[in-house]
Order: C-alpha cells, then structure tokens, then sequence
C-alpha cells in the first residue's frame, strides 16, 4: 500500500522540478536560426546572464551539461603540461581537476574535508610558496552538491589578492547561480561557469562560462583549445558561431522563460526565498538529529549551502532504504549519497523552482518514512520548521 499519486516530486539537487511555464515555453515551433527573432532571443539571454553572473563580461552557451562548462572553462585558458590548483570542499571541485587532468593539465589538489569549506588562510600560504608562479588556474565550486558545502568565494578571492599570485582565479557556480549571491566582477573571479538544470529551472543541456579580460589574454595563447568550445570560434558576427553551429532553440524558450520569472521575482527576492526554506530544512534536521542517527555533514552551521543538505545517517540504517520508502510510498525522491558519502547520507535539495509547500511536504514525507522504518529521530522536526517561517515570513 502506498499514499502516492500520480508523478514523483524531485528533491533532488539536478535535474530540479521546472516550472509548469518552462516547459510550456518549450511547446512551441522552432524559430527560423537565422531570423532577427533569434538573434533578439540570443542577444537577450547572452546579457542576462551576464546579470546573473554580475559581471560586465561577456558570456557563452553550450550545448552541454556542467561537465561540458568545466572543459569549456579549462580548455580556453589552459595549455598542456600547466598546473591547477583544486580547492577541495567534496566532490565536484576535484572532479572539475579532474576533467584538467585527463586533458593534459598537471592537477595539485589542496587537501580539504567534505564536511567544512575551504579555508581562505591555506589557499594564501599554499599560493605564496608558488614563488615560480608554476599554478596557472584556481578551481573551486561555491556549493559543492555531493558535501553541502558552501565556500566563501568573496574570502578565497580576496586570500588570492593577498597572495599576489597572478592564477586565475576559477569558479563553479553550477549550484549556486540564481539561488544565491554571486558578484564575479566585485569578487575578483576571472572564470565563472554554470548550467541549465539547477537555480534556472530549465532542463539539463546548456552551460554557461563567462571570462574577465584577464582570461582572454591567456585565452590566446592557450593550447588546449578545441573548435567547438573555443570563445573566439564563438565570436564574429554570423549569428550560428555562437551555438557552435545549430542553436538548441527550445532549451532557449525554457531558459528565457524561466530567467523572465526569475526578474518577475525579483532576485534579491529569490535569495530570500532560498535562505528562508534552506533554514528550515536546516531547522527539522537539527531536531531529527537528536535521535543520535542522522545529522549534518557539514559541522559549521555558516559552512551550510542554502541549495542543498546532505544528511548523514549512522549506525547500521541505511539511507537507501529511507530513499525507497519516499518514493515508492509517497512519490518523493530525495538525493542519494555520493562520493565519499555513498551509502551515509541521503539529501534535501531547496534550489530553483521551490516553494514552502514543497519544502514542508518533503519535510513531511522524510517523518514518515522515519516514523514507518523505525529509525531513531528527535521528535517534532517538521513543527520546527512551520515554526521558523511563521516567524520570519512576515504577514
């Protein structure tokens, strides 16, 4: 017997749930690719996302996931046999070193922990040993889904200035843009990436890079560029050269779609949003953790991402079984663990198109799978939650 119907709710952290108005946006024809009507679409979407980015810089889109962006970000500012320096807070910045790696890069990780940030104060000491200048590129994610971490890219930025090493300084926002501040430009970041399926609330298939002027001086000498990432091969005035060919038209009525109502929000707002429903996940998991199984990964409370909490679960229960009983019972999927947390932790994603409801139906759901596999927890996680947003989402 289960309580579910009709389909799965996605608390996952990417693919996200979209919007009944981006998928809409898709149904439609496709635009002539040469007409005035899609170079406006493009033209629109290139500085919007700029904005996003807060940056003055120019942007790209790819045809590509997140792992498309890391090596469209790499191979247009690397060239072989260059060292990167991979600020490690989980999985993804070491994966994005990784992708460096098999392209030719030499790859130094800065050892960190899955369950804190990046400290500032190790990337300054590590950068001022560099005395030959031989680390070309810093690598970091500001929120690393796998760990739920959140690292200080304003701090880190400015620990590199400090050190007055000349790296660029490189940035994965896939889980972050849109959801939380990010200011490019103030911050001091050369290279900023993204992708479609996360805080914009579109299907996966486009990333997004963006480059200051200093990377577009490495740019050209970079020798592990490749025609179709390449940004130069991207520019010119033939409309077709920035999709590298044929341009994905309907991921692009998603995207304009989900950005219009990103601006219709207000997107000091939209941070609010996420800062107020992250805490009151943060608000249930801090009760449900006085059961003595389940808990945070992430010790410091001002280290925990406003897109996602990874839960830990210790002892002999296994999440996974927590996983099925949401979903085949109740019609909820929740994120599994990955990495070094595979098979410890399950995880709440609040990013992108979610509201309260949503929030507190999730919350609700993980009680009852609780309640019903007999899993020790503290009592009243869900109450604290209504609790916190009755106090702070002002009538």
């Amino acid at each position: 017997m289960s309580v579910r119907a009709g389909r799965e709710f996605l608390a996952l952290p990417g693919p996200t749930t979209m919007p009944d108005e981006v998928l809409q946006a898709m149904h439609r024809p496709a635009l002539d690719i040469y007409s005035r009507d899609m170079i406006d679409l493009s033209d629109g979407l290139h500085a919007d996302l700029s904005d996003l980015f807060a940056t003055t810089n120019k942007s790209y889109i790819y045809i590509s996931n997140g792992h498309g962006a890391w090596e469209a970000a790499l191979s247009n500012v690397l060239s072989r046999g260059d060292k990167v320096l991979v600020l490690e807070s989980g999985r993804f910045a070491v994966g994005w070193g990784h992708a460096a790696g098999l392209m030719g890069a030499e790859v130094e990780i800065l050892k960190g922990d899955w369950r804190r940030a990046v400290r500032p104060e190790e990337v300054e000491a590590r950068l001022r040993k560099d005395k030959d200048h031989k680390i070309k590129a810093i690598l970091v994610a500001q929120v690393d889904t796998a760990s739920g971490v959140f690292n200080d890219i304003e701090a880190i930025g400015k620990a590199i200035k400090a050190s007055g090493h000349p790296a660029l300084y490189m940035v994965d926002a896939v889980a972050s843009l849109a959801c939380m501040p990010f200011e490019m430009d103030k911050w001091g970041i050369d290279v900023a990436m993204s992708g479609s399926q996360k805080g914009l609330m579109t299907p996966p298939g486009l990333g997004f890079v963006t480059a200051n002027d200093r990377a577009k001086d490495v740019h050209k000498k970079a020798d592990l560029r490749t025609p179709y990432w390449d940004w130069t091969e991207r520019e010119g005035t033939e409309h077709y050269r920035r999709y590298a060919g044929t341009a994905p038209v309907h991921l692009l009525f998603a995207l304009r779609k989900a950005i219009d109502m990103i601006k219709e929000e207000g997107l000091d707002n939209v941070f609010q949003r996420h800062r107020l429903l992250a805490e009151a996940v943060r608000r249930a998991v801090a009760v449900w953790a006085e059961g003595q199984v389940l808990g945070f990964n992430v010790a410091e409370a001002s280290e925990r991402s406003d897109t996602v909490t990874t839960v830990t679960v210790s002892g002999d229960y296994d999440p996974a079984k927590l996983q099925r009983y949401c979903k085949e019972k109740c019609g909820l999927v929740l994120g599994t663990g990955i990495g070094d947390l595979q098979g410890q932790s399950f995880r709440i994603a609040h990013m992108g198109h979610v509201n309260a409801p949503m929030i507190l139906g999730t919350l609700g759901v993980v009680e009852v799978g609780l309640n019903a596999l007999e899993i020790p927890h503290g009592k009243g996680g869900l109450e604290a939650s209504v609790s916190y947003l009755g106090e702070n989402v002002s009538a």
